[in-house]
C-alpha cells in the first residue's frame, strides 16, 4: 500500500507524461493534492508556444475561448487514459473529471472526483 505522498507523486508523474504525449510539452511545475475523495492536480507553465501565439493573435475573449475549447476536447478524448492512470496510481475509480486552464497565467487545474477515498498507509516517521 502506498503513502498519500506516493499516490500524489504517481499522479504527478502520470499527468506530466500525459501532457508530454498528448499536448506536446510537460508542465514547468505540477502538484497533486489528495483531499478525501477529491484529487486536485495543479499544473503551471503548460501553454505551448503555438497556444501562446494563438491567444495573443486573436481578440482576448476569442483566443481564450478557443484555447479552452480545444484543451477541454483533448482532455475529454483522453479521459479513459487519465482514468486508467488514476486507478493505477490511487487504486480507486474516477467518478467525474473537471478541468480549466488560464490563458493569462498558463495554469491548468484538473479535479478528479473519486468513487471512494483511497486507502493509504501512514508515512513512517524518523
Amino acid at each position: 500500500m502506498k503513502t498519500q505522498g506516493e499516490i500524489e507523486a504517481a499522479v504527478c508523474e502520470g499527468i506530466s507524461r500525459f501532457e508530454q504525449e498528448y499536448m506536446g510539452r510537460g508542465p514547468k511545475d505540477i502538484h497533486a493534492f489528495l483531499i478525501g475523495d477529491l484529487l486536485v492536480v495543479r499544473l503551471q507553465g503548460v501553454l505551448t508556444a503555438a497556444e501562446r501565439q494563438l491567444v495573443g493573435a486573436l481578440a482576448a475573449e476569442k483566443g481564450r475561448d478557443l484555447l479552452k475549447e480545444v484543451r477541454t476536447q483533448l482532455i475529454e478524448t483522453a479521459r479513459p487514459v487519465l482514468e486508467a492512470m488514476i486507478l493505477e496510481s490511487a487504486g480507486v475509480e474516477v467518478v467525474s473529471l473537471h478541468h480549466d486552464i488560464s490563458t493569462l497565467t498558463g495554469e491548468e487545474v484538473v479535479l478528479f472526483t473519486l468513487a471512494t477515498e483511497p486507502g493509504f498507509r501512514e508515512k513512517k516517521s524518523g
